[in-house]
Formats: C-alpha cells, sequence, structure tokens
C-alpha cells in the first residue's frame, strides 16, 4: 500500500508539471475570494485619492501618494464560485494596508478568501483547517476546535499567527487555547499564509512563515444612500458526532461610520471513527464567540475597533492526558490605517486576557484541576514610503508583552502526590518582545524587482520561585529556585528575496531568510522532574513528560527557497508552482531522554479521586527540551487548469496540492517529531448556473520515518474522498457534502497517541494512534439580507 500510493502521489506531481502546457489555450473561471495569479514584479506609482464626504476639517494629505501596483496573492483552489458583494469588498479591503504589494508578498504565498472559506464551513468548525488549501500547511489535531497548523515541517510557536493584528499566546501546558481558537471560521473573510522565507515586516520571534487571519472589515454605506443594513443567517449540521453550527452577522453604516456584530455557537459529540467503527473518546466540545466592530472613516483613512468574547465551556483532547473544562477570553484590537505626503501608516494595538481551567471530562477518569491566566498586550507601527517610483522603504516597530501565572489546587485525600498545597508551576512570568524593521524594495528593469530586509527582536523573560504540592517535589523547586531566572535574548533577522519575470506567463523567486524564535515560558521555565508534574507539561499529543531547560538558547532557522510559476496570459487558464526549500536550523529546541517512567500511581491505591491505574514503564518516557542542530528539506507543488467548459454542461476545472517535507536531527540522527510524509490533494470543480460542485481526494503515504525518542507510531497510507454541493438561489445558499464517503477507517500522521482509549482500557498493552473521523453527512444553510 505505501509504495503504490507513494509512485500514485509522484505520478500526480508529474501530471500537474505537464498538464498546463498542454491545455494553455483553454480558459479557466477564477474562483470569487481566491486568486491564483501571480504577482507582479513591476512596482510603480499610482495616485491615491481621498475622497471627501464632509467639511470638517483635516490635517494635510498629498493629493497622490506613491504606492506600489497592487499584487494579488496567489493561491492554490480554483473551484468555481459566486462572490457576494460583501466578500469582494472584504478581501479587497486587506490590499490597501503596508506590505500588501510586491514582494513583501512572496510567490509562495497563499491566500484564502471569500466562497473558498464558505464551501469549507458544512464540514469543519476548527479555522485551522480552512489552512489546508494552502500548500506546506498540515494540521496537527489536538481538539476539535484546536488545531495547531505545521508550514513545511515547523508548527506550534514557530509559526507566527496574527488574528486581527492581535499576537495570542497559548494559556496552557498543552497549548490547548491556540491563536486559531479564538475565531470562528464563518468569522474569518481573510486568511494569508506565508510559507517558508518571510519579509521580516510580516514577522519575528518565529521561523515556519507566517498566518495572518482577519475577520470581515467594516464597510460604509455609498454616498447618498443613508443607512446601509445587511446581515446573514448560517446553521450546519454534521452527522459523525451530531455537530451542529449556527453563525450570524449583522451591520449597520453611514458613509463615515459602521457599526457590526459577528456571533457563532458550536457543539459537538465525540466523532466515531471509519469503518463503522465506535466512537473516538474526548473528541466532544463546546464553543461561543461573539464580536462587536466599530469602523470610523475619514477620506481615504479608517480607525477600527473591536471586542471579541470567546468562550468554551469544554473541550475534549484525545491525544491528551487532560482536557479543558473552560476557557474564557476577552480581546481587543484597534487599528488605525492613515496616509500623509511621504506614505502610508498603519498601527494597531490589541489586549487579551484569557482564564484557563483544564481537568478530565466524563471520557477520562479522575481528578486534575489545572488553572492559569494569561495576557497579550502589545502594539504596532509600520510606515509604508515609496521614496521613487523604483523604491519603497517599510519601516516598523513591534512591542509584544505576555504574562502567565500557571498553579494546580490540589486534590483531597490526594497528598503528599497532589496535596497539601497549590502546585506553583509558572509564577507571575513576564515575556516581553520589542521588534524593528526595516525593508527595502527596489524594481531594477521590467523583470528584476529585490527585496533586503533586517530586524531586530530584544526578548525579555522572568519569572517567579515555584513550590510543589508537597516536599515531595522540595528538591526540583529549591534547584529551580537558586538559579537565576531572567533571560535576555538578542535576535537578529534577514530576508532577502529576488523576482525574476522573463516573460508575461514565468515568474521565478529566489529567496533566503535568517529567522530566529526565543523557547516560550513551558520550554525555559517548566521545572519539575516528576512524572505526574512533567507529564502535564507538552502540546506533542504523545502522552510522555517535559521539563524545561533555563540554559535553552533561541533557535536560528537558514532557509533557502526557490518558487518557479508559470500561468497563461490571462492568469484565467492554468497555473502551476514549484516550491523546494532547504532549513538549517541552529539551536533548534527539540527533546533530550531524562528517563524511562517508572509506572507511577495517580490513584487506585492512593486514595478515590485519582486517575486510576499503573503506567507500563516501557510506554512513556520524560524529556527536557534542548537544543539541537536540524535541517527540514521538502517541496511544495500546487496548480490549477480548466478542463472544459460548455454552455449545457458547464465549467470543469481540476485544482491540487502536493507537499513533501522531511526532517532530522543533525546530532542524533533522529526523525524530527511531527514530520508529515508525501500527501497530495486533488480536486475537480464543477460549476453550471448558481450550482456549484466538487469531488476532492487527499492522499497520503505510509509515516514510517517517526521520531523514536518520542516513541511516535507508525501510520499507514491512506485515500479520502469528499464530496461538496452548494446551490444560490437568490439570497439563499443550500450546502450539502459529504466527508470521507467510504467510511474510511485512518490515522492522521500527525494524529498524537490515543491516550483517551488506552486510558479506558486499563492503560496496559500498545497505545495506538488517533482514528480518524469516519463518514459524515453535512448540511447547511445560509441566508443573506
Amino acid at each position: 500500500m505505501s509504495i503504490n500510493l507513494k509512485a500514485r502521489l509522484l505520478c500526480a506531481t508529474a501530471v500537474m508539471a505537464i498538464t498546463p502546457h498542454a491545455l494553455s489555450s483553454r480558459s479557466l473561471a477564477q474562483e470569487a475570494g481566491v486568486s491564483t495569479e501571480l504577482p507582479d514584479v513591476v512596482v510603480q506609482q499610482q495616485a491615491h485619492q481621498h475622497h471627501q464626504h464632509n467639511t470638517k476639517a483635516k490635517k494635510p494629505k498629498a493629493k497622490s501618494v506613491a504606492s506600489q501596483s497592487p499584487a494579488p496573492t496567489p493561491s492554490v483552489s480554483n473551484e468555481p464560485q459566486h462572490a457576494s458583494h460583501e466578500q469582494s469588498h472584504a478581501a479587497s479591503e486587506f490590499d490597501t494596508g503596508t506590505g500588501t504589494r510586491g514582494l513583501a508578498v512572496p510567490l509562495s504565498s497563499t491566500r484564502i478568501s471569500g466562497k473558498a472559506i464558505q464551501s469549507q464551513l458544512p464540514g469543519t468548525s476548527d479555522t485551522a483547517q480552512l489552512l489546508t488549501k494552502a500548500p506546506g500547511v498540515s494540521i496537527f489535531q489536538s481538539g476539535g476546535i484546536s488545531g495547531l497548523p505545521s508550514i513545511n515541517g515547523l508548527n506550534d510557536d514557530r509559526v507566527k499567527i496574527l488574528i486581527n493584528g492581535m499576537a495570542v499566546t497559548s494559556a496552557c501546558t498543552n497549548h490547548m487555547n491556540p491563536p486559531l481558537s479564538y475565531i470562528d471560521p464563518s468569522q474569518v473573510a481573510v486568511a494569508d499564509v506565508i510559507a517558508g522565507v518571510t519579509p521580516v515586516s510580516k514577522g519575528g520571534d518565529s521561523l515556519g512563515g507566517t498566518i495572518v487571519v482577519e475577520s470581515l472589515p467594516p464597510r460604509f454605506a455609498d454616498v447618498g444612500d443613508g443607512v446601509r443594513t445587511s446581515g446573514s443567517l448560517s446553521t450546519f449540521y454534521r452527522s459523525n458526532g451530531d455537530s451542529v453550527s449556527t453563525a450570524a452577522h449583522a451591520e449597520a453604516a453611514t458613509q463615515n461610520v459602521s457599526l457590526g456584530y459577528s456571533g457563532a455557537w458550536n457543539k459537538a459529540n465525540d466523532y466515531w471513527r471509519g469503518d463503522d467503527g465506535p466512537i473516538v473518546r474526548s473528541t466532544l466540545y463546546e464553543a461561543q464567540n461573539h464580536a462587536v466592530t466599530l469602523g470610523i472613516k475619514n477620506g481615504a483613512d479608517v480607525f477600527t475597533m473591536q471586542g471579541i468574547y470567546a468562550h468554551i465551556p469544554y473541550q475534549g483532547y484525545v491525544n491528551q492526558r487532560m482536557d479543558m473544562v473552560d476557557n474564557t477570553a476577552w480581546l481587543f484590537n484597534a487599528r488605525y490605517l492613515t496616509h500623509f505626503d511621504w506614505g502610508m501608516l498603519d498601527v494597531r494595538a490589541f489586549y487579551q486576557k484569557t482564564d484557563h481551567r483544564m481537568d478530565m471530562l466524563a471520557d477520562k477518569s479522575g481528578k486534575m484541576p489545572m488553572n492559569s491566566e494569561g495576557t497579550d498586550a502589545g502594539y504596532s507601527i509600520k510606515a509604508e514610503i515609496p521614496l521613487t517610483t523604483a523604491d519603497v522603504l517599510r519601516v516598523g516597530n513591534e512591542f509584544h508583552r505576555v504574562t502567565l501565572d500557571d498553579w494546580w489546587p490540589p486534590v483531597a485525600g490526594m497528598e503528599p502526590m497532589m496535596g497539601p498545597n497549590d502546585f506553583i508551576n509558572i509564577n507571575n512570568g513576564t515575556r516581553q518582545r520589542l521588534g524593528t524593521f526595516v525593508e527595502w524594495e527596489h524594481r531594477w528593469d521590467s523583470a528584476w524587482s529585490t527585496l533586503l530586509g533586517v530586524r531586530n527582536d530584544m526578548v525579555w523573560m522572568d519569572t517567579g520561585d515555584v513550590a510543589g504540592y508537597s516536599m515531595m517535589y522540595a528538591a526540583d523547586a529549591a534547584a529551580f529556585n537558586a538559579r537565576n531566572h531572567q533571560k535576555t535574548d538578542a535576535n537578529f533577522d534577514v530576508t532577502a528575496l529576488a523576482r525574476y519575470q522573463p516573460t508575461a506567463i514565468e515568474t521565478y523567486e529566489f529567496g533566503y531568510a535568517r529567522k530566529t524564535r526565543s523557547p516560550n515560558f513551558y520550554e525555559r521555565y517548566a521545572w519539575s522532574t516528576g512524572d505526574m508534574a512533567a507529564d502535564m507539561i507538552g502540546w506533542y499529543g504523545d502522552a510522555n513528560g517535559y521539563v524545561g531547560n533555563l540554559d535553552l538558547k533561541p533557535e536560528v532557522a537558514n532557509t533557502f527557497s526557490v518558487t518557479a510559476g508559470w500561468h497563461d496570459h490571462q492568469h484565467h487558464a492554468w497555473d502551476i508552482k514549484i516550491t523546494p526549500y532547504y532549513t538549517y536550523a541552529q539551536d533548534y529546541i527539540d527533546a533530550d531522554y531524562v528517563k524511562t517512567q517508572g509506572g507511577m500511581g495517580m490513584g487506585g491505591g492512593m486514595g478515590g479521586g485519582g486517575m486510576g491505574g499503573m503506567m507500563p514503564s516501557s510506554e512513556f518516557v520524560t524529556l527536557r527540551f534542548a537544543n539541537h542542530d536540524a535541517q527540514l528539506y521538502g517541496v511544495n507543488v500546487s496548480g490549477s487548469v480548466d478542463l472544459w467548459n460548455s454552455e449545457r454542461f458547464g465549467l470543469f476545472g481540476l485544482s491540487g496540492l502536493i507537499g513533501y517535507v522531511n526532517g532530522e536531527n543533525l546530532d542524533t540522527g533522529n526523525t524530527l517529531y511531527h514530520m508529515m510524509p508525501i500527501n497530495a490533494q486533488m480536486t475537480l470543480n464543477h460549476q453550471l448556473g448558481n450550482w456549484t460542485n466538487a469531488v476532492q481526494v487527499t492522499m497520503v503515504n505510509a509515516k514510517t520515518d517517526v521520531n523514536e525518542l518520542r516513541n511516535e507510531p507508525t501510520t499507514p497510507g491512506y485515500a479520502l474522498v469528499d464530496l461538496r454541493s452548494s446551490y444560490q438561489w437568490e439570497n439563499v445558499r443550500l450546502d450539502l457534502g459529504i466527508n470521507n464517503l467510504f467510511d474510511k477507517l485512518y490515522y492522521a500522521p500527525l494524529g498524537g497517541v490515543d491516550w483517551a482509549d488506552y486510558s479506558a482500557g486499563g492503560r496496559v498493552g500498545l497505545i495506538s494512534p488517533v482514528p480518524g473521523q469516519g463518514r459524515s453527512f453535512n448540511a447547511g444553510v445560509t441566508v443573506t439580507f
């Protein structure tokens, strides 16, 4: 099976490389909200007009502002769809700020927006799943709505994720509340993915790339329209897990003021695996999200303020020893986009506060309360200055402050292992980052343009003294408290890009980036080597225990990549992109062996209320975070082509993605953890009038190269077939679909281990990987007004 599937994937790569040239005379309708065009090379000046609708005094501005010509962000999907006015408007709004043109949008970037998002809403409540349309992206499915994206093998904190300009930090030992869990898929207007080589203006303190997610911006009434109102209501149902989702949006606006509300609610039971199998424990969840947005417009300048309330009452985690039993967050962000004689200024500020609670839901037996409170606060100031018709300068300054308190209340009757005192895991932790960048883009001639950027990020971290439940933990606590916890990292990034467009149908981009990331709180400050305490640390889904390391150095990744893109003259018939890349990571934060866990008791014979059972000593280990040199290399391929266009039968198109990554610890020779095997996604699209259909096939090769230190499980290869169909009738859209049409039993390569089932079975024998979802019949209705 593994060999045959790999052969099919390689054949698919060859077909995608050859087909566009054979079909270059055909035309392809582009999906609204998803552009497959390649970024323009030429940097031009264009007039920027300020349309004033009132007579109030305004600060002096130039009559025209020089800027780069817009360059659409490339994407990989060509599913024909109908775009609403609101969605088209929303996508264009995100091309008006700083860093939205030219080489600030690398050729390896992908934009997912509009109907490309809407078509996925019936099948998922996890915003991370929307990103699987981008080449190089795979998802580690932690909770049902808390997937962790990986870009070219680099995941979690190594990927910069911005939600409406907010850098949200996981305030959890298991990273159960990642940034994308704070926005519902129905609230996403645009998701931009920059894979690999990333301009310094698009992120610091990260290695693998940047994901920028924006909700619907405020929309304003046209001149003479008075008060414009609009809204929508949606509901979705998925049979697997009896999942129900609802979403609502309402907005009222004049020419200069806009007020909008967006809300969503999701609930699902445990899903069942394929092949008519039993349920997969600890996969249930419930979540709600409410956002209010105020926009004020003054000519071309726009001020936006948003408040968000996000609440997850519970969320099961099949691959973790714990579950989320409450997560409540308040988020506030503001943005001011303004223009001057010299260029454009983009200012953002944000604040976020999270109260997070973990324990065990009914699928897991026992009691183990864990609490954490975290805040994020920061700002970014970015300016884009056209120096000449061929030169653009971007400068910026960012600040991000994170605080974290993490403590575990005692459990009655569990002394001295889990009482009588609080376990103080992180005590008043602070992490402050001040970043400054300069980026210069120059057009040399009609074919060549370059970008060069440098960045400095100063990171200051500190935390207070800690304490265990009892004297059992005194030695580890004393050793930690005796050390200096204050750390200062001076990090430097460099990005160099060159784009060459010799003809109208081909573009080549060469890139190098030096990116740096400082450790997070748990990598540096998790302090206990005890089995039970260490097992509570870790976001890997491997059920092993992790201990922090005060001596960790920041990671430094040196990435080289080449992207080659070809398309037809009109950017409509076909396109293909191929991006090979190589990353050499110095001081990559991996893990070293500490000990094999000795079957510690967590309940059972030690009194009521415990976890119960004994773990076999050969199954799980305790590891300490440690720096190692590593390398990652691979290739991403994406493309689309029009197959047939008939007035009677409609438009048929084909789109696809292929990804391959390999990662190795150069010091130990071990495979890096969570490397996605070669995989492909092929979609046959059809549109006839207002009727849209898609057949998607996802193929994943067997995962046989695994991380032996973490006892990472192997997984067999598989192929899944999904069906989607939608019909737009005036202001009503009907969606129908089937995920995993043939009810295939499969195991996602990045799914981790099935701790919930292993625990329910008495924690004996071997632990298995997490089974994926079986067949699900999906339906949805959206009404706009």
